[in-house]
């Protein structure tokens, strides 16, 4: 009985609750990623879907490289929030969303020689990147609406405010959906009408995003005249929590890459197969990540309100429920791994390749659920150096690690990537630890 109660704690229920939506919200993000595909795939010459497929990985690499405006808003909004300031929840508003707006302004300017650079990095085929070309010019100039919807995705799950970020998510994705479809395959537009998709739907997310952010900023009580001056106040700090984190994205976005890169020195069906076989380890990031926005939120309102018995429970909830999570995931591609690759490709040798790698899949969410827990407790907590620093020996480690490749192959890199989550999770987990032994938690960050 003392276990049940345990798994069912009203600390259990108010994670599960901000967390679940989150869960399925998210899934709609690697859905997009299989659609697209699908349609794309359909069309006469492969050369289409080769532009869309680098011009996805370069929108995506710049992207991920500003998800601090995301991170740090959370963070900034959850502690405001646990310390009662109407003041700092329209500061962690203001401040980032001008960043982001300026930021994405500069992208539209600049596109075209960033593109010309990011191409002649990438080379390969001319008619492949001339496709990809025609993708991020259009693309690209939702800039500003992409950078925008990071901060009111962030600042929406810092104030807890539940339906909202799901509402947000999934109305952007599902329309990005149906206009890929209506665009490229009832217009025929192609690689443009795929850009054009996601281009729309990034906008009238950014107008949805506006609306149900002022709705909740009316019911905390901020006004028009508190946000006119909410530009103003310690900047400083902002510009070096976006620093550090920013740090933090680029190392994992390169080691993330490096992946393929070393995958197709083993030959195109290694980098094919890895390439179904990330789909599995996407639905479990994702997933998962949906308890790291909810420890996000929770921790970060604890750490505003200095509420340390606060903390001990959402931690140990989210240990809890998460690592339930992850097993379920590990038991599922243990189970039936093979009968999901076989719906994910009708190739007979990709899906036998697949299954010599199948067991990583079952590793990988067990060992790296870790690192998204204490992703989301240090991001409430704004501590960017720490993390930053946890992501630069984690990349040491998993550099390291490929020099397996030469004797283990395409188990090298799958090595590599476990070595990579399980030393993200040991650094954060021995600084969380120290600040536990010391109280140094509640110290305001480095």
């Amino acid at each position: 009985m003392h276990l049940i109660s345990a798994f069912t704690s009203d600390t259990d229920k108010a994670l599960w609750h901000l967390a679940l939506p989150m869960i399925f919200s998210n899934i709609t993000v690697p859905l997009l990623g299989l659609v697209d595909t699908a349609v794309i795939g359909h069309l006469d010459s492969p050369i289409y879907l080769g532009g869309v497929a680098i011009g996805t990985m370069v929108s995506n690499f710049l992207f991920m490289l500003l998800l601090f405006l995301r991170m740090s808003t959370t963070g900034l909004a959850a502690q405001a929030l646990g310390a009662q300031s109407q003041q700092r929840l329209a500061r962690a508003f203001m401040q980032p969303l001008l960043l982001a707006l300026l930021t994405g302004l500069a992208m539209v300017l600049l596109r075209h020689p960033l593109i010309d650079l990011a191409l002649r990095i990438v080379g390969g085929n001319v008619k492949v990147l001339e496709q990809a070309r025609l993708f991020l010019d259009i693309r690209w100039l939702s800039a500003p609406a992409v950078l925008v919807n990071m901060v009111l995705l962030g600042w929406l799950l810092g104030v807890q405010h539940v339906r909202a970020p799901v509402i947000f998510l999934i109305v952007g994705n599902l329309l990005n959906i149906v206009l890929d479809i209506w665009l490229v395959m009832g217009l025929g537009w192609k690689v443009q009408g795929a850009a054009m998709a996601t281009a729309i739907s990034e906008y009238a997310t950014l107008l949805l995003g506006l609306g149900l952010a002022w709705r909740v900023m009316r019911m905390r009580g901020i006004s028009l005249l508190m946000l006119q001056q909410a530009w103003r106040g310690n900047l400083r700090r902002l510009l070096a929590l976006n620093r550090d984190i920013m740090l933090r994205s680029l190392l994992l976005q390169l080691c993330f890459a490096s992946l393929t890169l070393f995958a197709a020195r083993l030959g195109s069906e290694v980098v094919a197969v890895n390439v179904v076989l990330m789909n599995l380890l996407a639905f479990s990031a994702y997933a998962l990540d949906g308890f790291a926005y909810a420890v996000e939120a929770h921790s970060g309102h604890a750490y505003g309100a200095r509420d340390d018995s606060q903390l001990r429970k959402i931690w140990h909830a989210a240990c809890r429920q998460a690592c339930l999570v992850a097993l379920a995931f590990a038991v599922l591609y243990f189970l039936a791994g093979q009968q999901i690759v076989a719906a994910l490709t009708s190739l007979h040798e990709l899906r036998a390749l697949a299954h010599h790698y199948l067991l990583w899949q079952v590793v990988l969410p067990l060992v790296g659920v870790w690192c998204y827990l204490l992703d989301g407790m240090f991001i409430g907590a704004s501590r960017g150096a720490e993390m930053r620093n946890s992501m630069a020996v984690a990349a040491v480690g998993y550099v390291l690690t490929l020099f397996s490749v030469p004797w283990l192959g395409n188990h090298g890199l799958w090595l590599a990537l476990a070595v990579f989550l399980i030393l993200r999770g040991l650094t954060l987990g021995w600084r969380w630890h120290l600040h536990r032994v010391h109280g140094s938690w509640f110290a305001a960050p480095e």
